[in-house]
């Protein structure tokens, strides 16, 4: 599919939501793709990308944001405690803050490190037993703690089930969002942003539709 036609649905998905394009930033999810993909869409302009994990970013993005400006590049996957620090010193935005000992733990580091990256809650609009993120009941006590804690909650993020209609979680999660006062809608990906950007997405996490299928052989 490819990076141009994402971004024409993109916007024409910002259109019939009666929002701008520039309300949106579209995240282009490149873990486990290859260099040579990841080149690709660097060259045709794209600048904020999604990693899953920590040693995977280290890894492939610093040559990487040395040769290209204007790079961001997010942690959308689960974050463990051991790993938070590097998590902190490397990338902008961590999407994943899912419990109260992680919360601690980056506010702890911020004030050691002297910056934290944006974040966002991930909950799980689902309540599956197998997926991160804190609990839909208990979203707002989470959200306070964090707000005690001072770290620079940017908004919230959820991965609705599969093979159910995503809607509905995307409007619970926006409905969170809109009673804690916080702007960040972290939802959508290849098969559902048009959705996301309806129910007032922000960030969308798009893969697959830009790169091509993943190998994880």
């Amino acid at each position: 599919m490819g990076l141009s036609e994402i971004e024409a649905r993109v916007a024409a998905a910002c259109e019939a939501a009666g929002r701008t394009r520039d309300t949106v930033q579209l995240i282009a999810v490149s873990k486990v793709q290859p260099r040579e993909r990841v080149v690709a869409v660097l060259d045709e302009g794209q600048r904020v990308f999604g990693e899953n994990r920590v040693q995977e970013a280290q890894e492939r993005w610093p040559s990487l944001l040395e040769e290209y400006d204007g790079v961001s590049v997010h942690l959308i996957g689960p974050l463990q405690t051991n790993k938070a620090r590097q998590a902190m010193e490397f990338f902008d935005a961590i999407h994943s803050v899912d419990r109260p000992k992680l919360a601690r733990t980056l506010a702890r580091l911020g004030q050691e490190i002297g910056r934290c990256p944006d974040l966002f809650v991930q909950v799980n609009t689902g309540a599956e037993p197998q997926k991160a993120g804190v609990l839909p009941e208990d979203a707002d006590d989470f959200i306070a703690e964090c707000r005690t804690l001072d770290l620079p909650l940017r908004g919230l993020m959820c991965i609705p089930p599969a093979d159910v209609a995503p809607e509905v979680h995307f409007r619970m999660l926006a409905e969170i969002a809109a009673r804690n006062g916080l702007a960040g809608l972290s939802m959508g990906m290849s098969g559902d942003f048009e959705a996301a950007i309806a129910a007032g997405a922000t960030h969308v996490r798009v893969g697959s539709a830009i790169f091509g299928e993943r190998d994880y052989g």
